[in-house]
């Protein structure tokens, strides 16, 4: 054999060697480095609307779940994208364990501080798409098929509401109602005379009903659909309320009203509607005249749902008689007896007036 043939032979030899070698330690460094699955992060809802430093969550169950920074809760409280946008959902079904005194269930915030409105200059907003109402519920009652999506409440005296934000939707139409409701801050000692007025945004407003359990009033022409956006906008300053609701291709609206001093003073004050709805049921008290001077107020947003199990024979206006299951709350999400709020923005302005509102949630946790 020549020297030439063996140098050949030689380099051949040396070839598949490294080539071996090359192989192996690719085999190896795939096996030592095998692919793995990484799990999607959780976009929470701090992250969406970041303002949850201001709030404690107030869950469906009952509970109260603190400052929601970094938090969720896949029965109540949690994010969705809708293909375009992240949003933050609240649900709460039709029954189950409250929070406070309340008859309806809730996945709710509430401010953590409250401010007076003859001082205040505090600002809540909100753009939110109603994405369910309750399937059942007595349609006589006015609460039924409805959810609060937005609120100002006192944390003193009687704990009343100057201000309630509805959507209420019946079942097999299209389009709901938007309304806000003023809670009269009952004069003397007996609360349970209160009552509310309520103010059409689109559609009707509260009083609006059934003429039997089945049988549901007309859809509304202008109202708002499930899954439709709408913004709401609450300023208080100097002991007035400003409200502005807005929505595309829709008319924007605007109320005002005084809360240190009232209109419902006496019983010739009491409007028509609020006779009609209030006075049968023996809700028929007047308003101290200061009205809300001198409580502590805040904010509250999410989804407070209106439609409860108990019997309408308890109190026409805010008994619906809905399906609960017993308060099997998967059960109640499986056949539409739930409400659910989706939120794509919030924000928040509070005065340096404002104090702690701890002694509410110490009365109502």
């Amino acid at each position: 054999m020549t020297k030439q043939s063996i140098s050949i032979i030689s380099a051949t030899l040396l070839l598949c060697a490294l080539t071996t070698l090359s192989s192996c330690k690719k085999e190896t460094k795939q096996a030592e480095m095998p692919k793995t699955e990484v799990a999607p992060k959780t976009v929470y809802a701090s992250s969406v609307i970041p303002f949850f430093d201001q709030w404690k969550l107030i869950l469906g169950d009952g509970s109260n779940a603190g400052i929601a920074t970094d938090f969720e809760n896949k029965d109540f409280f949690y994010t969705q994208n809708d293909g375009k946008d992240n949003w933050v959902v609240f649900k709460s079904p039709n029954g189950g364990d409250t929070h406070g005194t309340s008859n309806n269930t809730r996945t709710e915030l509430a401010q953590t501080k409250k401010w007076y409105p003859e001082t205040a200059d505090d600002k809540l907003s909100a753009t939110l798409k109603v994405m369910n109402v309750s399937a059942t519920g007595d349609a006589r009652v006015a609460a039924s098929h409805a959810v609060v999506v937005g609120q100002i409440h006192s944390a003193d005296a009687f704990e009343n509401e100057p201000l309630k934000i509805f959507y209420k939707k019946y079942p097999g139409q299209t389009k709901g109602s938007v309304f806000w409701h003023y809670e009269i801050n009952t004069a003397g000692d007996d609360n349970a005379k209160r009552w509310d007025y309520s103010s059409a945004v689109w559609g009707n407003d509260f009083s609006v009903v059934g003429s039997d359990a089945n049988t549901f009033p007309a859809e509304p022409q202008d109202g708002i659909a499930l899954g439709e956006e709408f913004s709401y906008n609450v300023v208080v300053k100097q002991g007035i309320m400003e409200l502005t609701f807005t929505s595309p291709g829709h008319e924007t609206k605007t109320f005002t009203k005084n809360l240190l001093q009232s209109e419902y003073a006496t019983k010739a004050d009491i409007p028509v509607q609020t006779q009609k709805l209030f006075f049968p049921i023996g809700q028929d008290g007047v308003e101290r005249k200061e009205a809300y001077t001198g409580e502590g107020c805040f904010f509250k947003l999410g989804c407070y749902n209106q439609t409860n199990g108990k019997s309408p024979d308890v109190n026409k206006n805010w008994c619906s008689g809905a399906e609960t299951h017993g308060g099997d709350i998967q059960k109640q999400y499986a056949d539409g007896n739930y409400a659910e709020v989706w939120f794509k923005t919030g924000s928040i302005s509070v005065s340096e007036t404002a104090v702690s509102n701890d002694g509410y949630f110490a009365k109502n946790d």
